[in-house]
């Protein structure tokens, strides 16, 4: 038995802290279990009255005669620590504490907060809360209402995590007037002990869940969080989940030296945490309603089993009886990332044989407005049966002949002989409302405008992807770990924090990136003697702490061919750099030698508190600001995440064989991607990082580092790469 079962399945529940008093919250939340027809046993707690609502009050928890599972405690925080004390003493199995006044006002608050979650953890009890709506469960067989919104929802299949309670409510009122069912609805407040992984598990393993839709403002987990969803969202059992996401974190707003720094944010972190968990992020309340219910449903097929219908592909056949509603989802379908399907002659054959002249045979299909029931289930069963064909949206706008119902029953009846989606707009609400109906308690998603069906059956092609993402072996990857700590070790003794290219292209050497010959001139005479000795043409870039964007400064040359453009460009660099800056420490010009040519993208790194190294991949050079094409991950990444991050980028088609163009070495990239995770993990010193440019030769002919910045901070607390 899960210790949560006691919270969401409790056979006894203490309201500690019931109020004889209509308004106040320990009178709702009494009533409100009492009027939910809660079926277990229920005891009000108050030391001051008799009974509460005719049901006989405990003075305290210990004095109720019988074991309770859960205790509902409403109370300020010097009395819920006592009450808590009560609780555990009695042996309850699991606390949810509704009021407020603890960390979420300050460190006297926070103090009792502690003290409470250390004597649940202790004695094995868990705890919801403090500062929370309250749990509610509306399955028949408990029906339990433990929250101060009047509103029990209808019983459903789909569960509700939410860190705010205000917006439960809200959450609430919505369902309702949707008709939509819950089967747990949990406000998890201050998340002092229970918080949204504990219960992304538990609501996995419950069989009454079909999806979770969750309500974030932070989360204080991060690989672990990935790891643990990745496996609710994948595996044997795979259950949607739906986040939509509000708040920004203060690191969002720290200022950054590097490009990742400034690209990267809180919102980039979330995004990271939800691609690589398969968490679907939605974008408003309504979009996470729609979408909940489609992935909710499950069609029966012929042979009496329900399964939920995810689409091979993105190829979208529409049928509907109005022109206009199918222009709306045509538009919407390839905004979602679907695309119109192409009908085989066989299926324009068959549904020339079925329509009038008057029809159109062609995606989106036209069957006029005065369609009959006959005609939308000879069209819809020819499309679906066409094998370029993943899934149908079906529009219907009432008109004086149409049959809603029959219509419905139509769809209905096809939903069962197939394996692919079939998402429905009844455009309307009273002419359809039995046709809706219908369809919902057949298990087809139905919509009342084409646009909300087009974003849905897009969402379910984005978690086919999600299902079907393709499993590679990890690559074999040898790293020069002390190599590395001994350069870090020594840059921080020197008081160095901030590193160029020559310290930065030996770290990088340890872990497998390619880099050219690069050395320090402190003179023009000395440039001359480098770059003799290196092949011509040469780059030419200011080396000072205090310049690290050089092309800001006029601080780097590119192509220099011989002695006298080297000598010039030396101290054209450095004054420019004086200009630029007069008070920079300028310790000379880097001189490397010129790279073969190659597409120019960004590697980069920022270090978060609590979720680690974020890793940045992206289209490089000096316009990475200015197109800001970037992926991010939360590091550690292996192999296939390296490989989803690179395809992100709206740049990559440019990096495959292109008009004429070669094809670039994009598992070279894979490569170093998966070897920066493992070198921010190593070493958690490396607070930021950017690569930038590395240039990426044509396939087989890897990729060159041709600029590089660090920054460090001591750290004391390794982390551990995963390979």
């Amino acid at each position: 038995m899960d210790k949560l079962d006691a919270i969401f399945s409790p056979r006894s529940v203490a309201v500690v802290g019931a109020s004889a008093s209509p308004g106040k919250v320990g009178h709702d939340i009494f009533a409100n279990i009492l009027k939910g027809g809660y079926k277990g046993i229920l005891y009000p707690v108050n030391p001051k009255a008799k009974s509460i609502l005719s049901v006989r009050a405990y003075p305290s928890v210990r004095d109720i005669p019988d074991s309770i599972d859960l205790a509902m405690i409403i109370l300020p925080p010097a009395l819920a620590l006592k009450a808590v004390e009560d609780a555990v003493e009695k042996g309850v199995k699991g606390v949810v504490i509704v009021s407020a006044g603890f960390r979420e006002v300050g460190a006297e608050g926070r103090a009792v907060e502690d003290r409470i979650v250390d004597m649940c953890r202790k004695a094995g009890v868990r705890l919801v809360g403090p500062n929370c709506l309250g749990v509610i469960n509306p399955l028949a067989n408990v029906s339990l209402n433990g929250s101060f919104s009047a509103r029990m929802p209808k019983a459903g299949n789909i569960s509700f995590i939410s860190q705010s309670g205000a917006l439960c409510t809200s959450v609430l009122d919505f369902a309702a007037d949707r008709d939509f069912g819950f089967s747990k609805f949990i406000s998890i407040g201050n998340k002092a002990d229970v918080d949204e992984l504990d219960l992304l598990r538990y609501f996995h393993q419950d069989m009454d869940t079909e999806v979770i839709m969750i309500y974030l403002e932070e989360l204080r987990r991060g690989p672990e969080f990935i790891e643990e969803v990745k496996k609710i969202t994948s595996g044997d059992r795979p259950t949607p989940i739906l986040a939509i996401k509000s708040g920004k974190t203060s690191a969002g707003a720290e200022a950054a030296a590097s490009h990742t720094g400034a690209l990267a944010g809180s919102e980039a972190v979330y995004d990271a945490i939800f691609e690589q968990s398969g968490i679907i992020r939605v974008d408003s309340i309504n979009d996470l309603f729609d979408f909940a219910s489609t992935f909710a449903y499950k069609n029966e097929s012929m042979l009496g089993k329900f399964r939920r219908k995810i689409p091979d592909g993105n190829r979208v056949a529409i049928v509907t009886n109005a022109g206009g509603p199918g222009i709306v989802a045509t538009d919407m379908t390839v905004s979602s990332g679907l695309q119109l399907a192409e009908f085989s002659d066989e299926t324009i054959e068959a549904l020339a044989s079925h329509l009038p002249a008057a029809a159109n045979l062609h995606n989106p299909v036209d069957v006029i407005g005065d369609a009959a029931q006959d005609r939308y289930e000879n069209a819809l069963a020819a499309v679906i049966r066409d094998e370029n064909v993943d899934g149908a949206l079906v529009i219907l706008t009432p008109q004086s002949m149409t049959n809603a119902l029959g219509t419905a029953e139509a769809i209905v009846k096809i939903a069962r002989r197939t394996h692919k989606p079939i998402l429905c707009c009844f455009m309307g609400i009273v002419d359809v409302s039995t046709g809706a109906k219908f369809l919902q308690e057949n298990g087809v998603p139905v919509f009342r405008f084409p646009e909300s069906a087009a974003r849905a059956f897009g969402t379910l092609y984005r978690y086919s992807q999600w299902m079907n993402r393709h499993h590679l072996a990890p690559f074999k990857l040898k790293h020069d770990v002390a190599g590395a700590k001994k350069i870090i070790a020594d840059c921080l003794k020197q008081g160095k924090d901030k590193l160029g290219e020559l310290d930065g292209l030996n770290l990088l050497k340890c872990y497998g990136f390619s880099t050219l010959p690069t050395e320090l001139a402190k003179s023009d005479a000395e440039a001359v003697k480098i770059a003799d000795k290196m092949e011509y043409p040469v780059v030419m870039k200011i080396v000072s702490p205090q310049i690290l964007h050089k092309s800001d400064a006029g601080g780097v040359k590119v192509g220099m061919k011989n002695a006298d453009e080297v000598k010039a460009a030396f101290n054209e660099i450095v004054q420019n750099a004086k200009n630029y800056s007069p008070d920079a420490d300028i310790h000379g010009v880097l001189l490397q030698q010129m790279a073969a040519s190659g597409k120019e993208v960004i590697l980069g790194s920022n270090r978060y508190p609590v979720f680690g190294p974020l890793i940045m991949f992206g289209f490089g050079g000096i316009f990475v600001e200015v197109f800001k094409d970037v992926a991010f991950r939360l590091a550690p990444i292996g192999r296939n995440e390296a490989r989803r991050m690179s395809k992100k980028i709206k740049g990559y088609k440019l990096l495959r064989a292109f008009r004429g163009q070669p094809e670039c070495d994009t598992e070279t990239i894979e490569k170093l991607l998966v070897c920066l995770s493992d070198m921010v993990m190593n070493h958690p010193e490396i607070q930021e990082l950017d690569i930038n440019p590395l240039l990426v030769h044509e396939k087989g002919q890897g990729a060159t580092v041709a600029d590089c910045r660090m920054i460090l901070k001591a750290e004391d607390a390794p982390e551990t790469a995963a390979k």
